[in-house]
Order: structure tokens, then C-alpha cells, then sequence
């Protein structure tokens, strides 16, 4: 705790006027600074005792070396410290301090003057040397502290060299140079400097001590309250300075800090006494300055015995007692006064000073503060205490409105001039700029084309009066040069700086009415642009009151696209109204207002579109302002009418919060009123107030004037900060660049920018104050979600009025939750931390409380979305701080900054129940890795793997959303291309998503070192050598055929696919299963396929793109090397093109009978998946089940397309199987969808049911003909997936007759499954046949052997030890699938099991009803956290897997489902 009262009170006024805006360093999406409440940057004369920065200095030769020691934490500030340790020391009694030569350099003399009462120090440098380039390096030194304090007067031409030291130029004077310095500060006790020659190189070091002031008359004294009030003034004159928890810890040992500050005061009023001036004229000139009364204390002499330091202490103790209240700068001084009195009634009463200060530190003194409720108290100084929270309290699922394609109306037909302008592009040349401009139902044209050396500029419209084209040509855009006679039109006329032509009329059949044309051709040259207007009779038309200008350069993209995956009306009508937008934030603001009903109604693409548009707008891509003058309470009005608009969405259209709140961060607040006046009124007061009404000043208050935007928070910031550098222009320009603002921007604005800032030393501290204020009005305007206008709008606030300037009254948002405004105080007095992890916990607590008032309507519900946007952003920004503090932390560390940034993200998002589930996870692990869990890693790293899935899925919605309408809207309005392309990837990287990306990142790596991993998880292991090609994803190459061996390296596997022909290896960073169809398939076809989780090896591999790898698996690694020189042109594992096939398939035929039991499955009748489940009947032990089976055999299918009610469905599947032959293959689509109009033979129905009733199964018909219909639907989609895009590859590439392969359907009923499982009794990873390999999966087992991301549950266990299965890896995939009792029609083709063909899972297996998609919790399921249930469970399925094998004597692929602990079997085919 601080012993400085004075300083912590004043840090408490986060809030009031006094609040000190300070350097801004968070950022949100928009690019708009946010403010990160930084200590004020300005240096001070203690600033050493905050924080230390050490440098320790050697010397060689004569060359300084200057090396740092710790390294600051990101966002620290540089102490003022410069301490060299070679130093040299004068005669303090001499006035001649100090005479040297060294290495040329001759210090000839050095003169002190002695100050007198109210005089400087005088330091005379003389140097025998001359050079242009001859600098001293130098700072001084105050009373004990070791370090440089820079001070404030300086001569001119001084610069802050890295806020460590100033450097001042030398004079040259004959043959040597000089230099003359004053010091006022009285404390300045000696003076250290370098001498160096920049051109040479040279340095040299000194110390000399000052002469000190003449002893002050001893006997006179000054009040105590005095010395308080002048210290007060003193501070405030500096701009209320505020410190952070850092610099108060580093201060709290001593009240050094505090002590300089008064005796500083101190010696200022004794100078004043000294000169004649009486104590109680110094009262009333400090009161009067204070406006403040103050009792005279100065005649009770017991009160003066009090030390100011136990005063400042137990003012500090009654200040927190109270609850760290937003005191003014009254109540501080009163409280100063009341501790004082609390103090002397100690005195009075007998108690020591000694005895009183045990008992202050202690806090036993007595005091009149009533402490505040208890349940307002909810964290310490040091940390907040978070309360515990349901996370499924989070979960709100609101169904959105599903879009499929482009959202638009009946499209009008085109105009006249749309199809004058189709003609004219026609022609083939390029397109170089396209421009219709509206006026009405009237049009004009502009379009520029580019022939060979030339420039064409066609402009034509539908007016139907005659029309003169007035122009001239330009250089630049506003300029007017008379064309050349050699390019007017024929009939043209000069008149002087331009030229007039006349408009020809076309008429056409394919134009709806008559266009007037114009067409200039323009030789290559200098000229850039045209600018025109057009006169029509007496009448002038213009562009919005503005000349129109074409620009000549590439500007236009022909074909903006067919507007697929958007809201295209809408973008359309946004494109139309930008050039109205254009004229000012107003018109911008009051078109998205007007666009809100129709984007809301259109869904999430229409809301969409807003957002695309306020954030071309939000990133400069559009023009903000063109040749529109606007009061910035128009704009602030604009922006108040948008986001109360987007409020009221926000409540009645939940589903959409997440946009919404996107499309709010790129939105000021507003503010209709009196915040937007003040920005006009405010910049006035500042001028007069600081004598700066010219320069830049009067410019930059003409553009606030003319039209206020987001820039102005960063021209504000930038004059602060060059302020604070001691007028270091380059401060100013480096905070403009950083924040997107050029010299070019600032001359583009309407009312341009042309100066630099100039101010003097006497404006420092006026301007400080005044800036610092005028920021919190421009923040309330711009920055809705800066975290301290977002808190202060909240909180309330009051901005007092100042003559013709209007005040402004914010009330506190009603209803906040108790203690909130506490917690936010904590928030604003942490949020320089080092050690985020508090300052973390704090936002998120805060976040949290937020959320219920976000989920109801109220008036100020907006001010309430700009806080949370605020906290959001503060989180990022305080993580990304954390950095290199991660960089040493243990797992459970970077584990639990996890779960902080998936909270924050959870909170941000709409649909996060995945993510929710993905943070219970992490508190699970959490708890194991503290519990020390032997599988702690293992099961960590599945929380990772289905953490990066849920960042994938929300980037994917992201780009499916965005990116769409962000590559429409932007060809329209002509956006740079490059904005286009990374529209999406810079949403995704301003959010919480990519900041949660990069912690899993270095988690990842040590989780996998933990559980002995590896880099690799090798599913094929098969050595190979071939030629690498990289790909974006298996899929898109599944059908292509490779010439030479192929090692593919594909970044998405999803798990279905197909091996291309010629693929030796499928190397991917995806995780598909080992048991996956595409994993079978690699195994079968003896290609190498592995899991590569190292990035850098990955990135090695895609290096090694077009070279000659050998491949060399093992279990868990893969080796790879380049073959050198070699040439390979053939392997065993490319299929041969030519020669007869050596698999055969026979035709199946018609056995009679359309539905038939399980003890009628014989090979004719059915595949080997039907005989599978037949045989196992009876035969397996007891304790696994068998579910009941009938089938329709071979043949049926083509008995029922032969059926007379199928006819017509008969005769088009003819036709599309010849275009088929023809390799027409778009017609496997065409035949899926017709197989599905077959009508049922009434035989085939009776059958059926007759077979199913007396199997004991469910008849689909007995609920209900439509239940019937379902099977039915079902049953073709079987049959119909004959025609698959991957099976028809498949049957193709090995020369399988297709019309030979016949289907048959296996009917059971399903299970509904707890868990779904597949073994394959020998270990297909290592081969290893003493062991059983399993995949379990929650839910049914489409997940585990269909496309569906992330990893199932694997272990491994011996045959000869079946009670002790092993856990290899815990699952990882999102969604389980669930049934209600029903029944499921599985393929079972003549081709799925032919001996060296993997035609296993190439068909579909359809239930009758339609799966339902369960997002899973992990953490709360048995299998997971019940040791004895997984053990159990796994060592049942083994034990299954071993029973089956060892009725067939060969190894068996089994899958399974389990079902209240009970394993059933659903089918069985040998291990390939």
C-alpha cells in the first residue's frame, strides 16, 4: 500500500472532470484508438523512483557501449534514467568547476553561478574544439535519487533523446565552442554529461557538482496547508498525473516521491516569504487559485507537530475504508484536513508520535468512515474474487433464418443506358473506369476504355432534353486545362480554361428509349482525369453540387460477379447511394439507418452486408467526406438514430447479436445534443484558452468544424503525445502513422491539414489539460467502444459548460448490479499490469455481470453493448501483453489463459455451445494436470484438437457470411483489391479467435512432449518414394490421375475421400480417424497416410514441393529424404491403364421373393454383410447382441425399375446412363435424383411387411402411411448411391463392370446407441496381431466412419490381457448423432468385399428418420472421468472383437454400438 495519499486519491479519479485522458495503446476492430489508461508519458523529476531501468556502461577506447539489462514488459514506459558509472568529480568550491583533456577534446572551463533567493543556476560550458556536430549528453541529479532527471527548462534546439538524457547542440565560437545551461530546481545537486562528436565518434564522460542556494532565513516557516495546497497546484498544473500499481509499489517503501513534490512546494513559498510576501497574502492568492477556502492552521502549533506523512497515510486508510471513492479535488482536501483532526485528537489525548505511527500502520486509528455494504466488496486490491457460474447459463440457442444462394427480388430489366453501356464494352478493349450516376429516373454514364494507346471517355444518359458537355482535361483531380484542339468532337467550341461540345442522340430496337452520346478520345500523356459538368437549356447538372471527374487510370473491375452468397438487392442499392454517402458521416450514417428494416428482414446476408459497408467505411477504404460541410452534432445525431436502431435489433432479433455487435464496433456512439456541439464549441475554448488560434490549430479546427470523424481521436492523441515528448515533432508523426494517418490524409480532407503543431513551454500545461478533456468528448462521439468513454457513459459523468459552450450531463445507466461500479474502477486501475491475469479475471467478471442486462431491453442498452465491446477488446489487447510472460509458464498456466480467452470469446458469440463445452473441457484438464492424472496431456490434447475445430468452424462461418458480400460490394464500389482479399482474415484477426489460436499454438507442442506424441500419427505405414504436390484438400483431387508416383500433401482430409491414382502417400495436418473409410482405403491400397501435428515439418514437406522424397514410417514417425538425382518413373502403387482387370464382378439376378428373413441369406440373395450378421446369430457368446435382420435381395431394384408404374422412370434413366457413357458425369447427379421417383410394386410393400412383423421388427406402416413413405424414400437412397461420384470413380479405376454391381438392402432396427465403436482385431497402425485396435464414438457411428471432423476415443488392448485396455487418445469430435427407435436400411452390394478391392463404405447406409446432431459435453461424460466405467466398457468391446475373430480364424472388422453398458455387433467383415 502507498503511504502517498495525495497521489492515490488523485489515481482514484477515473471518472470525474479531473479524470486524465491518457496515451492510448488498445485498439479496436475499426482501427479507432481505444485508451489503456498508460501513466501520463510526460517526463517528471522523479519518474527514476517509479521504475528503474538499468544500464550499465563500459568503456572502449573512446566509444560508449550501452547495454540494457532486464527487458521491459510490452506497454511499460521508459523510466528518465541515464547512469553512467565512469565519472570524474570537481572542486565544489571552485567556481571554475572542472578542466580536462581528453582524446583531443578540451573541457576548458566550466562556470557555476551560486543562486541567490528567486535567481537560476548558471553552468557556462567552454570547449577548445570546433565541430557542426559537438553535442552534450547530460541530465542532473536531486537530492538522493542515483538516476538522470531531465529537466523542464532547457535551451533551444534541445532534444529527448529516448527519454533518458537531453542533447543540446554546442555554439561554435572562434576556434572552440560554447554552451550555457540554467537550473531552476533548487534540489539539483550536481550535473552529469557526455561531450561527443557525432561525425567522429568520440565521447566523453563527467560529473561536476552545482553550487547550492543560499540557506533560507531559519526562522521563518511556512503552514503545513499552504505547502499541501501549492503541492496540489502544483500537480495539477502537470496535468494531474496519475500512477500506476507499479510506480505506487515502487514508491510505497519511501514517501520520496512525495516528499520532493512538497519540499518542492515548500521552497517555491519560502522564495515567495523571502521576497516579502506575507503568509497570509500567499493564502489569498493559493486560495483564490484554488477557488477553494481553506482554514488558517497556521496558529495551532500542535497541529503543525503532525508529520504530513502519517497525515497522507491515514487520509489513504479513511479514503479505502470509504471504498475508494471518486472524491473532487475539494473533497481530497477536506479529507486531507479530517485526517489531521483524527491525528491531533490522538495528540491531545497523550499518545506519542511514535506510539501513533504503530498504530496507524496497524489502522487502529479511529475514524468516522462508514465502511461500504459488504456485498459490494467482492475483490481485493490485488485481485478480484469471481463468482461462481453455471457456463450453460451462457448457452442461448436462437434459430437463424437459413439462406441458400443469393437474397434478392424479381430483378428489374435494364435501362437504357445499362444496355448503351453492354455495347460499348463489347468492343473488347479494357475497361478502365464505369460510373452511373442517378438523377431521379433520369441516368448519365461515364465510361472510360482503353484501344492501343489511347483513351476513350464515352458519357451518354437518357435525359430526353438536348445536353452540352462543358469539360476540360486535368493533370490532377481539380484542375481545369483547356483540351488540345486536336481532341474536341467535331462542333465543339473553346471557351478559354475549357471547352463545350454537343450530345448526339442514338435510337436502337434493343434500347427501351433514345440515349445522348458523347465520345472523346484522348492521346497517352499527362493528362489523368476529365472533369465535366452538363448543361441542359439554362440549367447546370452536376455531381451533388460538385463537378463530376473521371479519372483515366484502372480503377474499375468489369464484373463484379452474380452477387452469390449475398444480400445482392441490397448491396446493389448501397452501391447506387455511395456517392450520396460520400458527402459526410451524416449522409452515411442516416443511408445505413434507412437500409436497417430491409437488411433485418433479409437475414443474417443482409445484415451482413451493413457490416461489410461500415467496415470499408471504419477501415478508410471509402471517402468519409467530399465537398459537404456538416455540424458535428449532425454527425453525432446520425450516429445516435443508427445505434439505437441497431439496440432495438439487438432485442428483437437475438439470433443476430453477433453481427450486430460487429457492425457497432465500426459505429461511434453519438450522442444527440450536446456531446456532438461540444466538439464543435470545445476546439474554441482550447484555442483561446492556450493563445494558439492560428497554425495548425485554426486548420484542424476548421476540418472539426467542416466534418468531425474517427480521425480526430488520433490528431488528438498525436498532439498530446508530441506535448508530452517535450515538442518532439516526431512523436506527433509517429502516432499519425501508427494509426493509419499520412501527411496525404491529412492534406486530403476537405479542409486540409497543411502545418505541423508549434507550441511553447508556457502552453504545456494548459494545452495538456485542455487536450486531455477535449478527448473524453471526441471518444463519446467516435470511440463507442473505448474501455474509458465506454465506462465514463456508463458511470456518468458531468463536462461543465464555459461561456457560449454548452455543458453535458451523462446519468449513470439505472439498474447496474451492486458493486459493478467498483468493479470497474478496479478495471481502470489495473489496466497497465504487468501480470495481466487479474486485470484478465476483472474484464471477464465485469463481462459476465453485463450479460443479463444485455438480454432485455432498456434505453441505455447501447452504452451497455459499447462497454462490452470495450471489454472485450481490453481482454485481447491485455492477453497479447502476456506474451512473453508465457513464454517461461508451466501448461496449467497457458491452460488457464486459455479458458480466459474462451470465456471471452463465448461471450461474444452466438453460437457457443461447442465453445462452451470446449472451456468445461479445459477446466477438466485443468484439474487433472493439478491432480497430477496420469492422462492429463492425453486428454488435454483432445481439448486442444476440438478447440482448433471450433476456431475453424467460426472462421468458416466467417468466410461463408462475409466474404461474399465483402468481394461484391467492394468491385462495386472500388475497393483496392488487396482490402477485398483479406476482408474476412482481418475479422477473424481482430477478434478473440485468432488470439485464442496463437495460445493453443504453443500449448500444443508441450502437451504433446507430456504424452509422448510425437509430431506424427502414422495410420498407413508404408515405405515409399515419390514426387510431393501440395493441395488445399484431398477431396478436389480424389478423382485426378497421377502420371508419376504422387506423395500428396493435402491440408484438409475429411475422411470419405478417394485415393487418386498414382498417390503413393497422404501426408495432412487434419485428423482424420485411423479407422476412417479413407484410412481403410490407404491401408488396403497400401498407401502411406499419416498425421503430421508440427507445422514446421509440415512446411518443410510443402518446401519439398516438385522434388523426390523417400518416405520411412515407423509407429509414430515418419523419416523423410530427398532422393538425389534420381528419376523415377514408376511404382507398385500406380494402377496399371491398360490390360484386362483382375477383379470381376458377377451379375446378380431376381431370386423371386422381394423381401426374405435371416435364415434365407445365401450368396446369391445378398452380400457378404447380411451372411456376416446372419452367421454370427447364436454363435457369438450371450452377452453381445445381434440385432434382428431381413433384407431385400439382388435383383429387386431392377425388378421394380422393370415395373409398369416405372416405365417413364425407366425409359430417362436410359438416357442419362448413355450420357453417362459418354463421360457426361454431371448425369450421376440426374440419376440419384430420378431413382428417387420410383412408386413401390404393392407385392414388394405386402412382402416386406409380412417378413418384418415376422422377424419381430417394426413395421414403418403402422404409424401411419407417411411413416411408410419415409422407408420407402430411404430404401431408393440405398439403391441410388450406386451412382455415387466416389463409388463410380472407384468401380472405374479398376475396371469393374458397373452395370454388373447389384444392391441389396439390410434392414435392422436401430439400436439407439450410448456409443458407437469399430474394431479391427490386429492392430492396423503397427500390424501387431497380439493386439485389438478400437474407435469409440459417442452416439451412433456415421461420425466415426462418415466426414465428420475430429478424432474418436482409440485404445489399444492385448488379446491376452483383455481387462486392460490402453487409452491412446480421448476423442475430440464435436457432434454426436442420436435416433429415435426406428430402422435403418444399410447397403450390402456385390461389390463391397472382393478380395483386393476396397469397396467398403463406398455406398450409403440411410435410416429411416432423420439423425439428430447433439453438440457433446465431454466433460460430464462417464467414459471419460469414470475410470472403473471406461474400464469396463473398452475391455467389453475387446473382449467382443477377440470372440468374433476367433469364430472366424482371421482377423475381423467389427463395428458395434453400445447401449446401457450392453455391446451389440451390427456387422463383421475380414481386416483389409
Amino acid at each position: 500500500m502507498s503511504n502517498s495519499v495525495g497521489q492515490n486519491l488523485m489515481q482514484q479519479h477515473f471518472l470525474g472532470a479531473t479524470a486524465l485522458e491518457r496515451q492510448s495503446k488498445l485498439k479496436n476492430s475499426s482501427g479507432v484508438p481505444k485508451s489503456s489508461f498508460s501513466a501520463s508519458s510526460s517526463l517528471n523529476k522523479s519518474s527514476a523512483q517509479l521504475r528503474k531501468f538499468q544500464i550499465s556502461t563500459k568503456f572502449y577506447g573512446t566509444g560508449l557501449i550501452t547495454k540494457r539489462k532486464p527487458k521491459l514488459a510490452m506497454g511499460s514506459h521508459r523510466a528518465s534514467t541515464f547512469s553512467p558509472r565512469a565519472m570524474l568529480a570537481a572542486d565544489t568550491a571552485s567556481q571554475r568547476l572542472a578542466r580536462f583533456n581528453v582524446d583531443g577534446i578540451e573541457l576548458q572551463q566550466v562556470d557555476a553561478s551560486a543562486p541567490t533567493s528567486g535567481s537560476l543556476t548558471q553552468v557556462n560550458f567552454n570547449i577548445m574544439y570546433h565541430s557542426d556536430s559537438l553535442l552534450l549528453h547530460w541530465g542532473v541529479k536531486c537530492g538522493g535519487n542515483e538516476n538522470w532527471v531531465l529537466p523542464s527548462r532547457q535551451p533551444e534546439g534541445t532534444i529527448n533523446y529516448k527519454n533518458r538524457a537531453l542533447r543540446t547542440q554546442f555554439v561554435k565560437s572562434g576556434s572552440g565552442s560554447h554552451l550555457k545551461l540554467e537550473i531552476e530546481d533548487p534540489r539539483t545537486q550536481a550535473m552529469e554529461f557526455l561531450i561527443f562528436d557525432e561525425a567522429r565518434n568520440r565521447w566523453q564522460n563527467f560529473h561536476v557538482k552545482l553550487p547550492q542556494k543560499e540557506t533560507m532565513i531559519s526562522d521563518i516557516s511556512v503552514p503545513e496547508d499552504l505547502v499541501q495546497i501549492q503541492a496540489y497546484l502544483r500537480w495539477e498544473r502537470k496535468g494531474r498525473q496519475m500512477y500506476s500499481p507499479e510506480k505506487e509499489k515502487a514508491s510505497s517503501n519511501n514517501s520520496l516521491l512525495l516528499q520532493e513534490e512538497y519540499e518542492a512546494a515548500r521552497v517555491e513559498l519560502l522564495e515567495e516569504i523571502a521576497g516579502g510576501a506575507s503568509v497570509d497574502h500567499i493564502r489569498s492568492k493559493l486560495t483564490k487559485k484554488g477557488g477553494l477556502e481553506f482554514k488558517d492552521t497556521a496558529s495551532n502549533e500542535k497541529t503543525n507537530m503532525i508529520p504530513d506523512d502519517l497525515v497522507q497515510i491515514q487520509s489513504y486508510i479513511r479514503w479505502e475504508r470509504a471504498g475508494k471513492p471518486n472524491f473532487s479535488p475539494e473533497q481530497q482536501l477536506r479529507e486531507f484536513e479530517e485526517a489531521r483532526k483524527e491525528l491531533q485528537s490522538e495528540l491531545e489525548r497523550g499518545v506519542s508520535l511514535d506510539e501513533i505511527r504503530k498504530k496507524i500502520t496497524k489502522g487502529e486509528i479511529e475514524n468516522k468512515v462508514s465502511k461500504q455494504p459488504q456485498n459490494q466488496r467482492h475483490f481485493s486490491a490485488e485481485r478480484i474474487q469471481r463468482k461462481q457460474r453455471d457456463l450453460m447459463v451462457l448457452f442461448n440457442k436462437h434459430p437463424v433464418k437459413s439462406v441458400a444462394g443469393s437474397i434478392s427480388v424479381e430483378p428489374k430489366p435494364p435501362t437504357a443506358v445499362e444496355n448503351f453501356a453492354k455495347k460499348l464494352e463489347m468492343d473488347g478493349s479494357a475497361v478502365m473506369n464505369k460510373k452511373i450516376y442517378k438523377f431521379g429516373d433520369m441516368e448519365v454514364l461515364v465510361l472510360v476504355t482503353k484501344p492501343a494507346g489511347k483513351t476513350k471517355i464515352h458519357i451518354a444518359s437518357d435525359f430526353q432534353e438536348p445536353l452540352t458537355l462543358h469539360w476540360a482535361l486535368s493533370e490532377k483531380a481539380g484542375e481545369w486545362h483547356p483540351p488540345p484542339r486536336t481532341v474536341l468532337p467535331p462542333g465543339s467550341v473553346s471557351l478559354g480554361g475549357a471547352a463545350e461540345s454537343k450530345f448526339s442522340t442514338i435510337s436502337s430496337d434493343d434500347l427501351p428509349k433514345q440515349v445522348q452520346c458523347i465520345e472523346l478520345e484522348i492521346e497517352d500523356g499527362n493528362f489523368k482525369g476529365l472533369p465535366f459538368v452538363l448543361l441542359s437549356g439554362e440549367k447546370w447538372i452536376k455531381n451533388n453540387g460538385s463537378d463530376f471527374y473521371v479519372e483515366f487510370s484502372q480503377k474499375f473491375k468489369q464484373d463484379a460477379g452474380d452477387g452469390k452468397g449475398t444480400s445482392k438487392f441490397l448491396l446493389d442499392r448501397i452501391s447506387e447511394l455511395e456517392s450520396e454517402a460520400q458527402k459526410s458521416f451524416m449522409h452515411r450514417f442516416n443511408i445505413a439507418s434507412d437500409f436497417m428494416d430491409q437488411a433485418k428482414d433479409t437475414g443474417e446476408l443482409g445484415l451482413a452486408g451493413i457490416l461489410v459497408w461500415m467496415r470499408f467505411m471504419a477501415t478508410r477504404q471509402l471517402i468519409w467526406n467530399k465537398n459537404y460541410n456538416v455540424k458535428p452534432r449532425e454527425i453525432s445525431k446520425a450516429q445516435d438514430r443508427l445505434t439505437d436502431l441497431l439496440q432495438s435489433t439487438y432485442i428483437s432479433h437475438p439470433q443476430y447479436r453477433e453481427l450486430l455487435r460487429m457492425i457497432m464496433s465500426t459505429v461511434g456512439r453519438g450522442g444527440e445534443g450536446d456531446v456532438g456541439q461540444r466538439i464543435r464549441d470545445e476546439i474554441l475554448v482550447i484555442q483561446r484558452n492556450n493563445r494558439c488560434e492560428g497554425g495548425m490549430m485554426e486548420e484542424w479546427h476548421q476540418k472539426l468544424h467542416n466534418n468531425t470523424s474517427p480521425d480526430d481521436v488520433i490528431i488528438c492523441q498525436a498532439l498530446m503525445d508530441y506535448i508530452k515528448s517535450d515538442f518532439d515533432i516526431s512523436v506527433y508523426w509517429k502516432t499519425l502513422n501508427e494509426n493509419g494517418i499520412t501527411k496525404e490524409r491529412l492534406l486530403s480532407y476537405d479542409r486540409a491539414i497543411h502545418s505541423e503543431p508549434s507550441f511553447t513551454r508556457d502552453q504545456k500545461d494548459g494545452l495538456l489539460r485542455d487536450l486531455g478533456d477535449y478527448m473524453r468528448t471526441l471518444k463519446a462521439v467516435h470511440s463507442g467502444a473505448d474501455l474509458e468513454s465506454a465506462i465514463s457513459n456508463c458511470m456518468g459523468y458531468q463536462a461543465e459548460g464555459k461561456g457560449f459552450m454548452v455543458g453535458v450531463q451523462i446519468n449513470p445507466v439505472p439498474g447496474l448490479p451492486s458493486g459493478f461500479p467498483e468493479l470497474l474502477r478496479f478495471i481502470l486501475g489495473h489496466v497497465e499490469d504487468r501480470n495481466v491475469e487479474a486485470f484478465v479475471e476483472s474484464l471477464l467478471e465485469a463481462r459476465q455481470e453485463l450479460r443479463p442486462l444485455l438480454l432485455k431491453s432498456c434505453d441505455r442498452l447501447k452504452d451497455l453493448l459499447f462497454l462490452d465491446l470495450a471489454l472485450d477488446s481490453a481482454v485481447r489487447t491485455a492477453i497479447e501483453r502476456s506474451y512473453d510472460e508465457l513464454n517461461n509458464a508451466g501448461p496449467d498456466k497457458i491452460m488457464y489463459f486459455t479458458t480466459l480467452v474462451l470465456e471471452n470469446l463465448a461471450l461474444s458469440s452466438d453460437d457457443k455451445e461447442d465453445l462452451i463445452y470446449c472451456l468445461k473441457g479445459w477446466q477438466h484438464a485443468i484439474s487433472m494436470c493439478r491432480s497430477q492424472s496420469g492422462h492429463w496431456a492425453l486428454y488435454a490434447k483432445s481439448v486442444l484438437d476440438r478447440t482448433r475445430l471450433a476456431l475453424t468452424s467460426k472462421a468458416e462461418w466467417y468466410q461463408r457470411i462475409l466474404q461474399p458480400s465483402a468481394e461484391y460490394l467492394g468491385t462495386l464500389l472500388g475497393v483496392d483489391q488487396w482490402a477485398i482479399n483479406i476482408f474476412t482474415e482481418e475479422i477473424i484477426r481482430a477478434g478473440s479467435a485468432a488470439t485464442l489460436s496463437s495460445l493453443i499454438n504453443r500449448l500444443d507442442p508441450v502437451l504433446r512432449k507430456t504424452a509422448n506424441l510425437g509430431s506424427w500419427q502414422v495410420i498407413s505405414p508404408v515405405e515409399v518414394v515419390g514426387y510431393v504436390d501440395v493441395v488445399e484438400e484431398l477431396l478436389a483431387v480424389q478423382d485426378k490421375s497421377y502420371e508419376r508416383p504422387t506423395i500428396l500433401v493435402a491440408k484438409r482430409v475429411k475422411g470419405e475421400e478417394e485415393i487418386p491414382d498414382g498417390t503413393v502417400a497422404v501426408l495432412t495436418p487434419d485428423m482424420p480417424d485411423v479407422l476412417s473409410h479413407v484410412s481403410v482405403r490407404a491401408r488396403n491400397c497400401k498407401v502411406c497416410f499419416a498425421t503430421c501435428f508440427d507445422p514446421n515439418i509440415l512446411a518443410d514437406l510443402q518446401a519439398n514441393k516438385g522434388k523426390l522424397l523417400s518416405l520411412k514410417p515407423s509407429s509414430a514417425d515418419v523419416v523423410f529424404s530427398e532422393v538425389k538425382g534420381g528419376y523415377l518413373t514408376g511404382s507398385s502403387n500406380l494402377k496399371a491403364d491398360d490390360g484386362p482387370p483382375s477383379i470381376s464382378l458377377v451379375r446378380k439376378q431376381f431370386g423371386g421373393k422381394y423381401a426374405i428373413s435371416a435364415e434365407e441369406f445365401t450368396p446369391e440373395m445378398v452380400g457378404a454383410k447380411s451372411r456376416n450378421i446372419s452367421y454370427l446369430k447364436g454363435k457369438v457368446p450371450s452377452w453381445i447382441g445381434i440385432p434382428t435382420s431381413v433384407a431385400l435381395p439382388f435383383g429387386v431394384f431392377e425388378k421394380v425399375l422393370a415395373d409398369e408404374l416405372n416405365q417413364g422412370v425407366l425409359e430417362k434413366l436410359q438416357i442419362l446412363k448413355k450420357k453417362l457413357g459418354e463421360e457426361d458425369f454431371d448425369a450421376l447427379g440426374e440419376i440419384r435424383r430420378t431413382v428417387l421417383q420410383l412408386a413401390p410394386p404393392p407385392e414388394l410393400v405386402r412382402e416386406l411387411k409380412t417378413k418384418m412383423h415376422s422377424s419381430g421388427m417394426p413395421w414403418p406402416g403402422d404409424e401411419g402411411e407417411q411413416r411408410w413413405e419415409q422407408a420407402w424414400t430411404a430404401i431408393k437412397k440405398v439403391w441410388a448411391s450406386k451412382w455415387n461420384e466416389r463409388a463410380y470413380f472407384s468401380t472405374r479405376k479398376v475396371k469393374l463392370d458397373h452395370d454388373y454391381l447389384c444392391m441389396a438392402v439390410l434392414v435392422q432396427e436401430i439400436i439407439n446407441a450410448d456409443y458407437a465403436f469399430v474394431i479391427h482385431t490386429t492392430n492396423p497402425s503397427s500390424g501387431d496381431s497380439s493386439e485389438i485396435y478400437a474407435e469409440l464414438v459417442k452416439g451412433l457411428g456415421e461420425t466415426l466412419v462418415g466426414a465428420y471432423p475430429g478424432r474418436a476415443l482409440s485404445f489399444v488392448c492385448k488379446k491376452n490381457n483383455l481387462n486392460s485396455p490402453q487409452v491412446l487418445g480421448y476423442p475430440s469430435k464435436p457432434i454426436a448423432l442420436f435416433i429415435r427407435r426406428s430402422v435403418i436400411f444399410r447397403s450390402d452390394s456385390n461389390g463391397e468385399d472382393l478380395e483386393g478391392y476396397a469397396g467398403a463404405g463406398l455406398y450409403d447406409s440411410v435410416p429411416m428418420d432423420e439423425e439428430e446432431k447433439v453438440v457433446v459435453d465431454y466433460s460430464t461424460d462417464r467414459l471419460i472421468n469414470d475410470g472403473k466405467f471406461q474400464q469396463s466398457i473398452l475391455s467389453s468391446i475387446a473382449g467382443a472383437g477377440n470372440a468374433i475373430e476367433k469364430l472366424y480364424g482371421s482377423p475381423q472388422d467389427i463395428e458395434g454400438v453400445i447401449r446401457d453398458g450392453k455391446v451389440y455387433v451390427v456387422q463383421t467383415r475380414p481386416q483389409m
